[in-house]
């Protein structure tokens, strides 16, 4: 491992970053200086978007699957011979089975629950050590409003995200002996290329009504506060599941016959 330089940048490793949230993220750390590592299981688009980073002194590329724990451990190896350290931990890789209960399949639960609930955890045992050696660092978990409010067809889903939630508080009492803080971000519908493919106009309309903002995020907006929530300025916050999602888990029913109220009145 290269010998640790108490004044060298901090270094973030950013899971499923190959795309979506999770490359914002990327570009968030870097835009503050910050040296990167991205993981993702798709190695063609992680290294078009690393290329398109144009930062190669500050990123490196890691292929890996977050639900393999010998991968993983490998991934960690890597940040650690090439950075020499790590600061921040984004456990954003995950992946969705939308279908009925009765329609979902052991293999298709059983591989959701892996990669979005055994991935954080496996990325996190392996991270904590490195980050220790240096004096601690943040982890910052990617759960989901599907977590806190149930919907159809999310039964794998929302489930692996309502764990993560909870896994959130549990690493969050246990780490901080240790200097590590670990909160969640929890999004709202998001502008990403997968709610461009499933959501028909429909759903987004359906969205629209029930989002007291009545727009979808920004996959930049969740960077910001994936960013926040990794820097000194969160010094005294963790154990928290930070919904990032225009008012989406606060707002009842009634939303829309308000606002067309409103407009005719």
């Amino acid at each position: 491992m290269p010998a640790v330089n108490a004044s060298a940048p901090k270094v973030a490793l950013v899971t499923g970053a190959a795309r979506g949230i999770g490359l914002a993220a990327a570009r968030r750390f870097l835009a503050e200086g910050w040296r990167v590592a991205l993981l993702d299981i798709d190695g063609d688009n992680l290294n078009r978007a690393v290329a398109g980073l144009n930062e190669p002194e500050r990123t490196l590329g890691v292929t890996c699957d977050v639900s393999d724990a010998a991968g993983v451990a490998a991934a960690m190896a890597a940040v650690a011979a090439r950075f020499g350290r790590l600061d921040a931990l984004v456990n954003n890789a995950g992946v969705a089975v939308f279908k009925p209960l009765l329609e979902t399949t052991d293999e298709e639960w059983n591989r959701v629950l892996a990669v979005n609930l055994t991935g954080p955890l496996l990325c996190t045992k392996a991270a904590a050590p490195l980050m220790r050696e240096h004096g601690g660092g943040a982890i910052v978990n990617i759960t989901s409003i599907s977590g806190v409010r149930a919907s159809t067809l999310r039964v794998a889903y929302g489930t692996s995200k309502a764990g993560l939630a909870h896994l959130t508080k549990q690493m969050a009492v246990e780490l901080a002996a240790i200097g590590i803080r670990v909160n969640a971000v929890a999004p709202g519908p998001v502008e990403t290329a997968m709610a461009k493919a499933v959501h028909t106009p429909e759903i987004r309309a359906d969205y629209h009504d029930a989002i007291p903002l009545n727009r979808y995020g920004l996959e930049e907006e969740l960077a910001e506060a994936i960013f926040f929530l990794c820097d000194a300025r969160s010094s005294y916050i963790t154990g928290q599941v930070l919904a990032v999602d225009g008012g989406f888990e606060a707002a009842g029913i009634g939303l829309a016959t308000l606002r067309g109220e409103r407009r005719n009145g």
